[in-house]
C-alpha cells in the first residue's frame, strides 16, 4: 500500500474513532444502554486500530506521524483509558432499559475521547508538521474546556431532574465518589492551565530567519555583503557565438486560438504563446522586456536555466517589478543546450495562466545533418480549454518516412500532464533540458509530465501515422503523417499505459560529486496547516508549518554538496522547483535511482511520496526554491536558498514575492 493511501486510510480510521467515541457518550447520556456498551466496545477497538494505523505508517517516515504520536495517540489513549475503567463497569451492570440514569462523571469521561480523537484529527490538519509546545498546550486546553463544558450542563440537567423527583428517589440515587463541583471544578482549571501555556508555548517556536543544514553559520568578521542585483550576464558572446536580441512587451490582448474560440489574455507581444526565443550554443541572448499595459507588473524568469542570479527575474529579490510604461534588459549566455521556457515571476498566479508565457530552446552548435523534424509545443491550460502551441485540440504536421523527428514537450500548467506516443518506439532523449545517459527505446508507456517541467521525445518517422496523447484524449495532441492523406487514422486507447519510472531509464554513470558526503542537509515537509502568508494568516500551503515569508531561508556556501529531503505530508501534488541550478534526483521512497542520472528542476512530489535530491552550490546568489503549481506557491509554499554573503536591496529579509 501506498503512504498516500495508508494516510487516507488513517484518516478514515481517525474519523470512525470521532464518530464512536461521540456515539458511545450521546447513547449513554440518553440512557441507552445496550447500544452504549457495543459503541464503547467498538470505540476502544477502533483505538487499538488507530494505533496500528500510525504504527504501520510510522515505518514510512516520522514526519507523517508526528503529531499523532507525540498528542493525539497518548491523548486518546489517556482519555480512553480512563472512559473504560470508570464509565465500563456500570455500563455493564446497568438495566437494559432506558431509564436508569448513569452518573454525570460516566457520560463526561466517555465524552471525553470524543473530544480528544477530534482535537487529534483537527490537529493533522490544521497545524501539520512539526509540532509546537503551543499546538500542543492548546489542544489539551480544548479538550479540557470540552470536558468542563459537558460536566456543567450535565451537572444542571441533572440538579433539575432531581428537583422534580420525589425525595425517596432523589435520596436513593447514589452520591458520586467525587463530588460533581470538584470534578467540574478541575475540569476548568486544567483547561484553563493549557490555554495559560500556550503563550508560553508560543516562545518555544524558533523564529530563526535562517537555517544551516549542519554547516557553518554565516562566516563572523565576514566581507561585506554583495547585492544580487550586480550578479549580471557577461557582455559578449563565447567565441564563435552571435549575439541574439529580443524584444518582449507585455500587454493585455484578445487572441483567437485554432477553434475560433478567442481568449482575454495576458501576452508578450499580443501572441499565445509568447515569441519562442531560441539560439545556438554560446550565443549571447538579449531580451528587452517592456510593460504596455499589465498593472500587477511582469518580469521574465528563464525557467531552468542557470542564468547569473541578476537575471533570475524575481520581483523584489533580483529586480523592481517592470510596472508600466517601464522596460528591464536581461542578458546571458546560452551555455546551457536544451528545452526551456520562461514566464513572469510577478503574481504569476494568474499571470502565467491568463498568457504570459513562452518558450526557450538552445541548439548544440555542432547540429545533425540529416533531415529533422524539430517541434517545440508548450501545453496549456486555458479556462478548461487544452492548447498545445497555439492550438487546441489537435495538431497536425507532415514528416515524410526516415525524418529523425525531436518533439519538446514544455508544460506551462500548474498541474501534471500525462503523455503517450503512438504507433512507433521513441526514446526520451532529454528532461528538463539535460540529456540523458543512453535511453533505450521504450514503448505503449505513458510519461507524467511535471507543472514546469520538459520532456524531448525522440524518434524516426515510420511509413505509418504517430500520435503524441495528451492525458488520454486521442482528440487532443499531436497528430504526424507520413504524407498529406486525408484519411483519420485511428489512434490507441493510451489509458491503461503503465508510466515510465524515470528513476530506473537509461545507464546510470557515475555522479560529479559524492551526495552521501553532502556538506549541509535540509528536510522539507510540505503540507497544509494555518500560517501567516504574507503578514495574513490563512489556511496556507506550508513548508515545516510556515508560509511565505516565514519559512526561515537556507544557507549555504559557494561549493558546497547540498543535499534536500523533500516530503509530502499533504493529499496534493507538489512540483518542486529550485531556481539557478539543475538537482541531481538520489532516490524516491527509499529506492535508490538506478538509471540515467536525472537532473532536473522540477520534480512532482506526489501525495506521500519522500524525495533525496542534491546539488552542487555553484552559481552564488539569492534563489527561490517554491512549489511550481503556482497557486501554492502563492498560498505560501516558497523559500529561498541563499548563499553566504550575498544580499538584495529590494525588499525585507524575506523578498521574493510573485512565484
Amino acid at each position: 500500500m501506498t503512504t498516500a493511501r495508508l494516510i487516507l486510510l488513517d484518516h478514515a480510521v481517525a474519523l470512525l474513532d470521532v464518530v464512536a467515541w461521540f456515539g458511545t457518550g450521546v447513547a449513554a447520556a440518553l440512557r441507552r444502554h445496550r447500544l452504549a456498551r457495543a459503541l464503547l466496545l467498538t470505540a476502544l477497538l477502533v483505538t487499538l486500530a488507530r494505533i496500528a494505523t500510525v504504527s504501520v505508517l510510522a515505518g514510512r517516515g516520522w514526519w507523517f506521524v508526528a503529531e499523532k504520536a507525540l498528542l493525539g495517540l497518548p491523548l486518546l489513549g489517556v482519555a480512553a483509558v480512563i472512559a473504560a475503567l470508570v464509565a465500563g463497569p456500570r455500563l455493564w451492570t446497568a438495566k437494559n432499559t432506558t431509564g436508569e440514569r448513569l452518573p454525570a462523571r460516566c457520560v463526561v469521561v466517555l465524552l471525553t475521547p470524543a473530544y480528544a480523537a477530534l482535537a487529534g484529527l483537527l490537529v493533522t490538519f490544521l497545524a501539520g508538521y512539526p509540532l509546537t509546545w503551543s499546538t500542543a498546550l492548546m489542544t489539551v486546553a480544548l479538550v479540557s474546556a470540552g470536558a468542563a463544558l459537558t460536566a456543567r450542563v450535565l451537572a444542571r440537567e441533572a440538579d433539575g431532574e432531581e428537583a422534580r423527583e420525589p425525595t425517596a428517589r432523589h435520596t436513593a440515587v447514589p452520591r458520586p465518589a467525587v463530588p460533581r463541583r470538584r470534578f467540574v471544578g478541575l475540569a476548568a482549571g486544567a483547561g484553563v492551565v493549557g490555554l495559560g501555556g500556550t503563550g508560553v508555548g508560543l516562545l518555544f517556536r524558533s523564529a530563526d530567519p535562517v537555517v544551516t543544514g549542519g554547516g557553518p553559520a554565516h562566516s563572523s568578521g565576514a566581507r561585506q555583503a554583495r547585492s544580487v542585483a550586480g550578479l549580471r550576464g557577461p557582455a559578449e558572446p563565447a567565441p564563435g557565438g552571435a549575439l541574439r536580441r529580443y524584444t518582449l512587451t507585455a500587454r493585455r490582448a484578445t487572441v483567437r486560438l485554432a477553434s475560433g474560440r478567442e481568449i482575454d489574455a495576458w501576452t508578450y507581444d499580443g501572441r499565445l504563446p509568447g515569441p519562442a526565443l531560441t539560439a545556438t550554443e554560446g550565443d549571447l541572448i538579449e531580451v528587452t522586456l517592456r510593460n504596455s499595459d499589465i498593472q500587477t507588473g511582469v518580469t521574465a524568469h528563464w525557467h531552468g536555466y542557470d542564468v547569473p542570479c541578476g537575471e533570475d527575474g524575481v520581483p523584489d529579490l533580483t529586480q523592481r517589478p517592470v510596472e508600466p510604461g517601464e522596460e528591464f534588459v536581461y542578458r546571458f549566455r546560452a551555455d546551457q543546450v536544451g528545452t526551456y521556457w520562461y514566464h513572469t515571476h510577478e503574481a504569476s498566479d494568474p499571470a502565467v495562466r491568463k498568457g504570459l508565457y513562452g518558450t526557450l530552446v538552445v541548439t548544440p552548435r555542432e547540429g545533425s545533418g540529416a533531415r529533422r523534424l524539430d517541434l517545440t509545443l508548450p501545453v496549456h491550460t486555458f479556462a478548461g480549454t487544452v492548447a498545445v502551441g497555439d492550438r487546441d485540440g489537435r495538431t497536425t504536421h507532415t514528416a515524410a518516412p526516415g525524418t529523425e523527428v525531436r518533439l519538446r514537450l514544455v508544460n506551462t500548467d500548474s498541474d501534471p500532464h500525462r503523455l503517450a506516443l503512438t504507433g512507433t518506439r521513441f526514446r526520451l532523449a532529454a528532461v528538463d533540458g539535460r540529456d540523458l545517459e543512453q535511453p533505450q527505446q521504450v514503448r505503449d508507456v505513458a510519461l507524467r509530465l511535471a507543472a514546469g517541467g520538459r520532456h524531448d521525445l525522440e524518434f524516426v518517422m515510420p511509413d505509418t501515422a504517430v500520435a503524441l496523447v495528451l492525458d488520454d484524449d486521442p482528440d487532443t495532441g499531436v497528430l504526424l503523417r507520413p504524407d498529406d492523406a486525408e484519411d483519420e487514422p485511428a489512434i490507441e486507447d493510451t489509458s491503461d499505459w503503465p508510466e515510465l519510472d524515470l528513476l530506473r531509464y537509461g545507464t546510470p554513470t557515475r555522479a560529479p560529486f559524492d551526495p552521501d558526503a553532502a556538506d549541509r542537509h535540509f528536510t522539507l515537509v510540505l503540507d497544509r496547516a494555518l500560517a501567516m502568508v504574507d503578514g495574513r494568516p490563512a489556511y496556507a500551503q506550508t513548508v515545516d508549518g510556515r508560509g511565505h515569508p516565514s519559512i526561515p531561508d537556507l544557507l549555504v556556501a559557494e561549493g558546497d554538496v547540498v543535499r534536500f529531503t523533500v516530503v509530502n505530508r499533504s493529499l496534493e501534488t507538489h512540483p518542486w522547483h529550485l531556481h539557478g541550478h539543475p538537482v541531481l534526483v538520489l532516490s524516491r521512497d527509499g529506492r535508490r535511482a538506478s538509471g540515467s542520472p536525472l537532473w532536473t528542476d522540477t520534480f512532482d512530489v506526489r501525495p506521500g511520496e519522500v524525495w533525496e535530491v542534491a546539488f552542487r552550490a555553484d552559481n552564488p546568489g539569492m534563489w527561490m526554491n517554491h512549489c511550481h503549481n503556482l497557486p501554492h506557491a502563492e498560498q505560501g509554499m516558497m523559500l529561498r536558498v541563499v548563499y553566504d554573503g550575498f544580499t538584495t536591496p529590494f525588499g525585507d529579509a524575506h523578498a521574493g514575492h510573485g512565484a
